[in-house]
Order: structure tokens, then C-alpha cells, then sequence
């Protein structure tokens, strides 16, 4: 057996944080074991233990008393397990109740001076403000760790066969690390996440704190007067100043952000408690890895405690320790938060806290985060006030809508109705986008302006005065609340760091360059299609239509398409589905920067779906009008023209966008949150203009060349597609076997028009079956020598072109491989 001259004090919990502070601070005058489930590198010496086991307790005192002796001056319980979730987690009883039990049924076997138990404030019933809490106020603990503090209590007045200290500490911080609750609100308001102004409870109560340095002096006072102490000792200890969560989030803003107030906003408790739920079961929760994902912290069960207030009456720890804290957390928060400034990561990695990408990312650029962030907020204000003019004509916008009705004539309609609700909405919504803090409002008012395209179709108005009047006013608001900048939403790292040319691209996919062929040919559709729902709205009685005959007078090839069963099994009139598909794209198209493909994936993401899918919606309905409906319609051949020829510009956006997803997934980044806030992105820090200093030849050449060619070997293909589309005409070919040639023909059209991006060449092997399923029609449908030769030789000539390697000129990244 060791002996020791100093006396022997044993600490639970002795590797982690805390034990491994009390360890330093009680060296000089004692020898230290610590106890925990991994070794301690501040204790003399230490022991491994499992509390939920009885053997391994009994096992770590064995060792101990074989080194140590039988004799401690005290034993420090400080292991206990914790979570925010809220949960009656098991482990609550199994290692701090249960765990309790095993450590003292052990220490039966030993000699021990005091048994020193590290408990909370929170055992206690809830004060009010004025109201102190003192050791025998009511014991009511709201939530599950303080429940199981509080059943531990009662096991050491039952099962302690030494002195006891119960130790009711009030909340611990540093100039490092602090609570969670403290830690999380910080990170809150330096962020400026607006959730930084939202509180459902007292902003007048408060909670009280301790110094880690004041905390370890009370320990230390009770294992010097161990002897001293009554045998059952209890006491709180904690500042003899208790803040309100209004004053520190006041001190916070003003230490943060010069702010003197941090405007805080009361939110009614069943709200707060379905946006807590709402946040838990929409966050990933990754406890191990504060790179990967993000933690939510506010829980509904938070919500009921949020009007809590605990201010101690600590003069018993004065009287019986003489112990009074030497620190202040208003005082004390100055040093947290400059450790904040210079290294937020750190900071948010002490304490628990996920940090932010945009924080992640300045730290790898070695750029400090709090930079970013300062550049980031100077930025959005001046950008605001550089702004301002677009609420202000939402706001006339909105006043326009309100009078239009009686105006224009259609003021006892649900037309009507609809623009008075949406012209007062908007009023209310622009005038608190003045606010930069506000910023966000303004999707709202784009939800307005979606309804005000829409309404006019759903409610089947009568009014063109009313149809035209909605649909101006639905892409004027849409675009003054949507297109002007500072883009609510943005994370400040995409904003602020990343390139603008993709990693392994030679062109920047979301130039101007690439959008401006879009958005024309988008404003050729919308024309079309508000033309076409004029009519069948009743606002015009025929529609120009210059070829094809319908299949019964009076009505021409266009009027009948656009009344047909086709058309009219849609709820509201399918051609102005059309037009507000184009209205969104246009607008689409001009929303964002040139570097959207990392700002704003889910910007990019929608405009493709915009196209491609319903690019492939409209061929499809175009390849059914001869076959269903018996007739054609040139306007609604142009539109679909026009849709389809938008694809090859879009397609290389959405693959940079892609890959760029790849990359951040591959780096651990959570994708789906970025998907909406944008990132960086591996490549220089760089901001690269549009050029459009040049002459407006070159400017258009860049236009309609961006990452688009024609091939001769494409252009033949096409002109072999349109052949097929019209043998019913040229070739007299019978009903099942025209409309087989029909589809092919579509088909192969769509195909060409894709393979003419460079990012979609492989496409054009697609050409192949369509081959394939030409020459089995004529096989089974076919009627004639030369139906046959057409099937045959169309076919031959369409597997020869897919055959033919096309030229790529640009650099698409890892893409690359797979273009021949």
C-alpha cells in the first residue's frame, strides 16, 4: 500500500472539464484520484469506472484502496450525465441517481470526511423577479436533469453513511465557455439570427451565474472545513446579481454590435413551441462532429421555462464557508466576448455550438470570421439603403391594386376581393421591408405577387381589364420584391468568399451572357401564351391562326386546340399556366448574381425544373395535337419552340450547380442548408464582371455561342425529325403509322435542340432507339414500299449522325469525361 502526505481527495467525473480545473486548484494541498470512464490527465493518479455498474465501482475503489489507503478527506461527486433535449432519458436515473447509489454503497467500505455532491439552483421552485431563492424554498424541478438532481439529493440523505455537502450551484461560465442557454443566445445575436429578437417568455427574469473561478473556491472552502461543516450541509451558491434576459441581451447586442438595445420581440407561447418542434424534426442533429450539421438547441419543452427566474439568497455559503463570489457576469462578459471576436470557431467548438459555414469557411481561407460577418453586414445596409426605392413602389403597387377594381370596371367580383386583400397585404409588407432587418418580408410580398398571376386564372375572371391589370402587377411585384439586392436569405460566406468561374470550368454558367437567350425567349412565350389565355378567359372571341383548319367550323386549328378536352380538363385555363410559367422564368432569369450557381442553388435548381420538365410538358402536348385532337396550332408550335430551345442554355448551370453540391458534400457540409443559403466554393476568392464593354456583335455572339453550337450532324438530325412529323401530309402514310412517325419525329427534334449544349453531347446517342422504334412501326404499322424506304433510310441516317463526335471547345470540371 502507497502512502501519501498529503490527504487523498477522489473526484467523480475527474477527466472532464470541471474535474480537470478542480484538479488544478487542489494540487498544491492534496493528492488527487480521479474516477471516470477515461483516464484524467490533471489527477496524481486515476481510475476507470463504470457508475451504472456496482462491480465496476466496487472494482475502481478496490484499486484505489489498495494504493491509496482507506482513509479520504473527500470525495468529490461531480459525474452525472446531461442533455438539452428535454427527455427523460434512462441514463438520468441509471448514472446520476443509480450511479449515485453504487458510489456510496462502495464508499461504505472506506473512511471519508465529507462527501462533496456538485447539484444545481434548478432543483428549486421558480421565483419571480425581487424574489430570492434560498435553501428552503420549495423543491420543484420543471425538467428532466434537474428531476434527476433532485431524486440524487434523496438518495445521499438516505444512503450517505459520512458528512455530506450538497453543493446548489447556480449557472457555470468563463471568459471561454459558459451554459448552453447563455452560449446559444451569444451565438444568436452575433450571428444576428433573427431568431436573436424572438423570446416567449419574461424578458424581466432572469437566471443566475457562477465563475468557474468562484465555483472552484467554494469547493475548496468546503474540503478545507470539511471537519467544521454540520454533518447534512446544504447551500446555494451563485452572484448576488441576477440579470434579466432583456439587460443581457442588451449587454450582449451593445458588447457585439455597438448597439445600446437589442430589440426583442414577445412570441406567444404555442407558436414558439410549434417553431421549436418544427426545427428539431427539420435539423440534423450530429453530436460529434461540430463540422458536419447543426445541433438545433430551442426545444418546446425550453418554451414553459422560459419565464423562470432564479436570484439567490447565498448568505449561508458566506456564514458557513465564508465564501462570496469575486465575479460578476455583466462584468465578465466584456472578456467572453472579445474570445468571441478573435476566434469564433473555437469559441462555438468550446461550447458545444455547430458553427456557422460562413464562420467554417473564413477559418479555412484564413480569414477571421468576425470580418466576414462585419463585411457581410456593411454590405446588406448599403445595399438596403441603395434599395429603398423598391418598397416604396411595392407600396404604390400595392395602393394601384386596391383601386384598380372600380377603376377598370370589375369592382364587384371575386377579382375584386382578391385585389384589395393583396394590395392591403402588400402595403403592410413593403413598409416593413424598409427595415433592413426586415429584409426577409419581402418573399412574402413574392408569395403576393405569385397569387396576383394566379388569381385571375383560378377565379376564371371575365375582366381582361382585370386579367391584364393582375398579370402586370403579379410581375412588377415579384420583381421590386424579389430582384433588387440585398438578397434576404444569403449566407455571408457565399456572398463574400468563392469564385465565380466553377473548379475545372474554363465559363461562368451564370453570366448574363448565358440568361439573356432565356430570358428572351421566355418574354416570346409569355406573349403567346397571355394571347391564347385571352381567349379562352372569353376577353377576345378568335385567335390569329394562319395554317391549320379545325377539324369543324367555325373554330380554326388554334381555337380548337385551346378548347378541347385536352385543354379544358385543367381547373384553370392551361395557356395561362403557360404564361405564368414564362412570367416566373423571366423573372427567374434575372433574380441572382453570376455567381448564383453557389449563392443560390435552389434559384438555379428552379429555373431548370422551369424548363427542362416543363420544356418536356409542352413538346408532349404539341406531339399528342395531331393525334388526339386531329389539328395544329402555330402559336402554341412557336411557344413550344421557344421553351425548348431554352434547354441547352440552362443545362450547364444546373450541372456547376450540381457538382458544386458534390464538393460541398464530400467536405462534410450540410447540403440541404446550403442548398438554400449558397456557399463557397473551392478556387480563388475572386469577383469576375460580365464584360459588356465590348461591341453588340460580339456581345450577342457571346450570347447565343455560350456553351451552345450547332452541328451540322444535329441539324440534319432535326431536319430528319421534322420530315417525320409531317408524313401524314407528304407521304399520305396511314393514321397509326403517321402518328408513330409523328412521335419519333418530336422525339428526335427534342433530342437534337438538348445535344446542342456541349454539357448534354452524349444526349444525342438517345437517337439510337428512336432509330430503332421508327423502323419497328413500319414494321407493324407500315403500309407500302415507300413507308418502308422512309422508315429504313431515316432511320440508317439517324444511327450514322448519333455516331458522329461532336466538338467540345469548353471545360466543364470532371464532366468532361464523359462528353465524346
Amino acid at each position: 500500500m502507497a502512502t501519501r502526505d498529503k490527504p487523498v481527495i477522489l473526484i467523480t467525473g475527474g477527466a472532464g472539464n470541471l474535474g480537470s480545473a478542480l484538479c488544478e486548484a487542489l494540487r498544491d494541498d492534496y493528492t488527487l484520484v480521479g474516477l471516470d470512464q477515461k483516464p484524467s490527465d490533471k489527477a496524481d493518479a486515476s481510475f476507470t469506472l463504470d457508475l451504472t455498474s456496482q462491480e465496476s465501482v466496487e472494482l475502481a475503489l478496490y484499486k484505489c484502496r489498495e494504493k491509496f489507503g482507506d482513509h479520504y478527506a473527500a470525495v468529490i461527486h461531480l459525474a452525472a450525465y446531461f442533455d438539452f433535449t428535454g427527455e427523460h432519458s434512462p441514463l438520468y436515473e441509471a448514472v446520476n441517481v443509480e450511479g449515485t447509489r453504487h458510489l456510496l454503497k462502495a464508499l461504505e467500505s472506506v473512511k471519508v470526511e465529507r462527501f462533496i455532491y456538485s447539484s444545481t439552483m434548478l432543483v428549486h421552485e421558480p421565483g419571480v423577479p425581487g424574489h430570492k431563492t434560498s435553501e428552503q424554498s420549495a423543491i420543484a424541478p420543471g425538467w428532466a436533469y434537474p428531476e434527476s438532481k433532485a431524486r440524487t439529493e434523496e438518495v445521499i440523505r438516505e444512503a450517505a453513511a459520512m458528512p455530506y455537502s450538497l453543493l446548489r450551484l447556480a449557472g457555470l461560465y468563463d471568459e471561454q465557455t459558459c451554459v448552453p442557454t447563455l452560449s446559444h443566445q451569444i451565438a444568436r445575436i452575433y450571428e444576428k439570427d433573427f431568431k436573436s429578437h424572438l423570446y416567449s417568455g419574461n424578458t424581466g427574469a432572469g437566471q443566475a451565474f457562477i465563475h468557474k473561478d468562484d465555483m472552484l473556491d467554494l469547493f475548496k472552502r468546503t474540503v478545507e472545513r470539511r471537519r467544521e461543516l454540520p454533518e447534512q450541509h446544504l447551500v446555494l451558491a451563485g452572484e448576488d446579481i441576477t440579470l434579466s434576459y432583456e439587460a443581457l441581451q442588451n449587454r450582449i447586442g451593445e458588447l457585439l454590435h455597438g448597439r445600446d438595445e437589442w430589440e426583442t420581440m414577445e412570441v406567444p407561447a404555442p407558436v414558439a413551441k410549434m417553431g421549436a418542434w418544427l426545427e428539431a424534426k427539420s435539423e440534423p442533429v450530429v453530436p460529434d462532429d461540430f463540422d458536419k450539421g447543426e445541433k438545433p438547441f430551442i426545444r418546446p419543452f425550453m418554451v414553459d421555462m422560459a419565464s423562470d427566474h432564479y436570484e439567490l439568497d447565498c448568505r449561508l455559503a458566506y456564514q458557513q464557508l465564508g465564501w462570496e463570489p469575486q465575479h460578476r457576469i455583466d462584468h465578465e462578459l466584456e472578456g467572453m466576448i472579445d474570445n468571441l471576436k478573435a476566434d469564433a470557431v473555437a469559441w462555438y467548438r468550446a461550447n458545444g455550438i455547430t458553427p456557422a459555414d460562413w464562420m467554417l469557411a473564413a477559418s479555412e481561407r484564413r480569414q477571421n470570421p468576425n470580418t466576414v460577418r462585419e463585411g457581410f453586414s456593411e454590405q446588406v445596409r448599403r445595399e438596403h439603403r441603395r434599395n429603398l426605392w423598391a418598397p416604396f413602389m411595392t407600396m404604390g403597387l400595392g395602393a394601384w391594386l386596391a383601386s384598380s377594381p372600380f377603376t377598370l370596371g370589375y369592382g364587384d367580383s371575386w377579382l375584386a376581393l382578391s385585389d384589395y386583400a393583396s394590395g392591403a397585404v402588400l402595403v403592410v409588407l413593403s413598409f416593413l421591408a424598409l427595415s433592413w432587418r426586415w429584409r426577409w418580408v419581402r418573399w412574402g410580398s413574392t408569395l403576393v405577387g405569385l397569387w396576383l398571376l394566379l388569381a385571375p386564372l383560378a377565379l376564371w375572371s371575365d375582366s381582361a381589364a382585370g386579367y391584364l391589370n393582375s398579370t402586370i402587377m403579379g410581375i412588377l411585384v415579384i420583381g421590386f420584391a424579389a430582384l433588387p439586392g440585398p438578397t434576404p436569405g444569403l449566407s455571408p460566406v457565399a456572398e463574400m468568399t468563392g469564385p465565380t468561374i466553377p473548379k475545372g470550368w474554363d465559363v461562368n454558367p451564370s453570366s448574363w451572357f448565358q440568361r439573356a437567350p432565356i430570358i428572351f425567349l421566355a418574354f416570346v412565350g409569355f406573349f403567346i401564351s397571355r394571347y391564347l389565355t385571352a381567349y379562352q378567359l372569353g376577353h377576345i372571341d378568335s385567335v390569329w391562326e394562319p395554317f391549320f383548319l379545325g377539324s369543324s367550323n367555325p373554330k380554326n386549328g388554334t381555337e380548337e386546340i385551346i378548347t378541347s378536352s385536352v385543354s379544358e380538363a385543367w381547373p384553370v385555363p392551361d395557356a395561362g399556366l403557360g404564361a405564368l410559367t414564362y412570367a416566373l422564368e423571366i423573372l427567374t432569369g434575372l433574380l441572382g448574381s453570376n455567381r448564383r450557381w453557389r449563392t443560390m442553388p435552389w434559384l438555379v435548381m428552379l429555373f431548370g425544373f422551369m424548363i427542362v420538365p416543363l420544356g418536356i410538358v409542352s413538346i408532349t402536348f404539341i406531339i399528342i395535337q395531331p393525334i388526339v385532337i386531329g389539328t395544329w396550332c402555330t402559336l402554341c408550335l412557336i411557344g413550344a419552340a421557344a421553351m425548348l430551345i431554352q434547354i441547352p442554355y440552362s443545362l450547364d448551370e444546373i450541372l456547376a450547380t450540381l457538382q458544386f453540391l458534390k464538393r460541398r458534400h464530400k467536405a462534410g457540409k450540410p447540403v440541404l442548408k446550403i442548398f438554400f443559403t449558397g456557399d463557397t466554393d473551392e478556387g480563388p476568392n475572386e469577383r469576375v464582371d460580365d464584360d459588356f464593354e465590348r461591341s453588340p456583335g460580339v456581345v450577342l455572339k457571346d450570347m447565343v455561342g455560350g456553351g451552345v453550337s450547332l452541328p451540322w450532324s444535329m441539324v440534319l438530325a432535326m431536319a430528319i425529325g421534322v420530315w417525320l412529323m409531317f408524313t401524314r401530309l407528304s407521304l399520305g402514310s396511314g393514321e397509326a403509322m403517321a402518328n408513330w412517325e409523328h412521335l419519333v419525329g418530336s422525339l428526335v427534334i427534342t433530342v437534337c435542340v438538348c445535344a446542342l449544349a456541349e454539357v448534354a453531347r452524349p444526349v444525342r446517342f438517345l437517337l439510337i432507339p428512336l432509330a430503332l422504334m421508327l423502323v419497328i412501326s413500319a414494321l407493324v404499322y407500315g403500309s407500302g414500299l415507300l413507308v418502308w424506304i422512309n422508315a429504313a433510310v431515316c432511320a440508317s441516317a439517324l444511327v450514322a449522325l448519333a455516331l458522329v463526335k461532336l466538338k467540345v471547345t469548353g471545360q466543364y470540371g470532371p464532366w468532361n469525361r464523359v462528353l465524346v
